[in-house]
């Protein structure tokens, strides 16, 4: 089974997105809704993994700065985890920050998911602290 990345481009593939997110961190992870879905969903460039055609994974890039770039929301489904989904969007995401001359790329990891980060050259760069009750460290990257 192949796994492509594309950028979201129609309101279809965004609610795609935001289905793989509810699932993610609504149903799975009881963060509200509320907290989920936010003001910066319109201006971000949003991120699909598909499968054989079929959404597994999804993610978003905001610029914070004229040269800083933040991955929020990164998400795979349960049964699609291990597959590479998640690195191919996390390469995806630093190719579009690089292409758009970004130097550094900024996120909050959930503790649990700092290994997969630091294996893709993320250190951490804080302290740690609580989001919708659950663990996060901020953490970043350098673009070279």
């Amino acid at each position: 089974m192949s796994i492509e990345i594309k950028t979201v481009e129609s309101e279809t593939e965004l609610q795609q997105a935001f289905s793989i997110r509810r699932t993610v961190f609504i149903h799975e992870q009881k963060v509200p809704e509320d907290l989920e879905m936010d003001e910066w969903e319109q201006s971000a460039t949003h991120f699909l993994a598909l499968e054989d055609g079929k959404p597994i994974g999804t993610c978003r890039l905001r610029w914070i700065s004229s040269q800083e770039a933040k991955v929020e929301r990164v998400a795979v489904l349960a049964h699609k985890r291990n597959t590479g989904a998640g690195r191919k969007l996390m390469l995806a995401v630093e190719e579009t920050a690089r292409l758009k001359e970004a130097r550094a790329i900024r996120l909050n990891a959930q503790i649990q998911v700092v290994p997969f980060y630091e294996k893709l050259g993320y250190r951490t760069n804080g302290a740690p602290f609580f989001e919708a009750g659950i663990e996060h460290i901020p953490m970043i990257k350098e673009l070279t």
